[in-house]
Formats: C-alpha cells, structure tokens, sequence
C-alpha cells in the first residue's frame, strides 16, 4: 500500500522509472535490490514534494533519518550514493537541472586494513603437497607463487604470456593499469615451479590439440581467467587452514606487508607493486605496524 502510494509521488515514480532502466541496461541483481531499496526510502521521505523542492538540505534530512533508525555509516552511504546515481540519470533525460545530492558528503568511513596472513601462514599455504581441491596441483602451485612472490594482480596474473618470462634475467613483464608495463624478478621458488608447471602446460595442449600464448591455462587450454583464479586461491586456502576470505589480493599484501618486515625500502615495494603513488604504498606500514604491535602485546613483558 505505501509503495503504491510512493509510485504516484513525482520521485516515487521517477525512482520505478529508473529501477526498470536498470533492468534493462542488465544491472546486477543485487545492486537493483540495494538501490530499491535505498530509493524508496528516499521517495518515502520526499513525499508529495517536486524536484524544485529538493534541496541539499532535504538530502542531508534524509541522510539524517538513516541515521536515527539505527542504520551504519555503510548503509548510509550507500543510500546517498543511490541518490546521486538516480539523479545523473534524471538530468540526462533531461528532468533536472542540478544534482544536490552532489553538494552532501559522504560520510567518513573507517579505514579496515585487510587480514594479511603471516609469513609461517602463507609458508604451510604453498609448501608441502597441494590439497585434493587443486585439480591442476603444478600450475595451482605456480599461480600462489607468483602472486606471493612478485606481489601481482590478479589481472595481471592472468594477463601473463609464455613469452613475457625472461628465465635468464629472473624477471617477468607484467602489464599493470593503463597499459603500464613493468619487469617483475622472481626467485628459485617461481624457477621450481614453473620448471615443474611447463612440461604439464604442454601435455595438456598437446591433448586437447590447442595453442594459447597464456602462462595458465584451464584444462581446456583456454587462457585462465581472473574468476576462476579467485575460485582456485580460496579453494587452496580453506583446505590449508586459511580463512575464507583470503582472495589473489591477500596475497598481494602479503607480499607488501612481508616485504616490508624483512626490511624492504617502501620505494622498492612501490616500483615492484606498480603502484603510480607512494601513497598507496604506504598503507603497508600500517599494516606491519599492526604486525608489530600485535608482536608486541603478545611477547613483552610490561605489555600483558
């Protein structure tokens, strides 16, 4: 009955309106579910009002309902990012003039630095046989150690071909963002692997009668894809004790975050990550930080 009643409001049907554009423009479940949502509040607490009467600071008022039903700093976020997008839409069919939702700032959230596991952690993830989950264990293995080892993306993983491995220099071209190219070293731990990996990597091609210039490939010699990558890291994880949550981008921290503890100049990390400012480089000293003083709380004497 309140939906209905919302739908006749110029922003309650201005909100179905969009919504079905979503839908056709093939959005994400889960972000029309959100956006429902989040919109309807919206078009609940704007009421009978026109656009000309919506102001910044009826947004703010809105955001500040969210805020009295108990909803998190997320939530609200969200839902003011709901907004915005409903009125880029608005203005590109030509229904409003200004978007006001632009003049509110989003609320502070807090920074959560990701688990990164420990070095002994990620040392029992690839030493030692691979679990029954890895359905293909050489190239399984050979993924966590370049993503552990040279601290890559996981796009860049996948990206990688035969030829971009400089066996003799110990390095491997990696195509980061933008099209940036970099080269990436690699020690005996890669060198094992991929000696271990590539004979297999040829078998397999030769079995299933392909060619493919991709370092990984699937079991039907197609190129590996960044999914299926996600899938096989967690998989091997779990199996090895790990929590769930650890995805090719753990690695990548840990990697950084490791680095960092055995004494690594940041600018050094900032180069061999591909990172374009020392910046984001620099939230790896939070993390060892966290490292450290966790280290801390644990051993000394007059921290218990």
């Amino acid at each position: 009955m309140i939906e209905s009643r919302q739908a006749k409001t110029t922003v309650g049907k201005a909100v179905a309106d969009f919504i079905c554009h979503l839908r056709e423009r093939n959005a994400s479940p889960h972000t029309i579910k959100a956006y429902s949502r989040d919109l309807a509040l919206f078009a609940a607490y704007a009421g009978s009002r026109g656009w000309k009467q919506i102001d910044h600071i009826t947004v703010r008022g809105f955001l500040s309902q969210l805020y009295e039903r108990g909803l998190s700093k997320t939530s609200v976020a969200r839902a003011l990012a709901a907004v915005r997008s409903l009125y880029r839409w608005l203005a590109r069919e030509g229904v409003v003039e200004q978007n006001p939702a632009k003049l509110v700032a989003t609320p502070k959230l807090p920074k959560k630095l990701p688990r990164v596991p420990t070095i002994e952690e990620m040392n029992s993830v690839i030493d030692g046989q691979m679990p029954e989950v890895a359905a293909f264990p050489e190239r399984d293995r050979l993924m966590l150690e370049l993503l552990y080892g040279c601290g890559i993306r996981n796009s860049e993983l996948t990206g990688i071909n035969l030829d971009d491995i400089r066996l003799s220099a110990e390095a491997i071209l990696i195509r980061g963002k933008g099209k940036k190219e970099r080269y990436v070293p690699f020690g005996d731990s890669v060198k094992a692997a991929l000696a271990t990996y590539l004979p297999e990597r040829q078998k397999l091609l030769e079995a299933t009668s392909k060619h493919s210039t991709a370092l990984l490939i699937n079991q039907r010699g197609g190129r590996l894809t960044t999914r299926s990558v996600g899938r096989i890291i967690k998989n091997i994880a779990v199996a090895k004790g790990l929590s769930p949550d650890v995805h090719p981008h753990t690695l990548r921290h840990a990697f950084g975050t490791h680095m960092l503890e055995e004494g690594a100049d940041l600018r050094a990390i900032q180069e061999l990550l591909g990172h374009e400012r020392l910046a984001t480089t620099q939230r790896y000293t939070q993390l060892s930080m966290k490292h450290v003083l966790q280290v801390y709380d644990q051993t000394h004497p007059r921290a218990k």
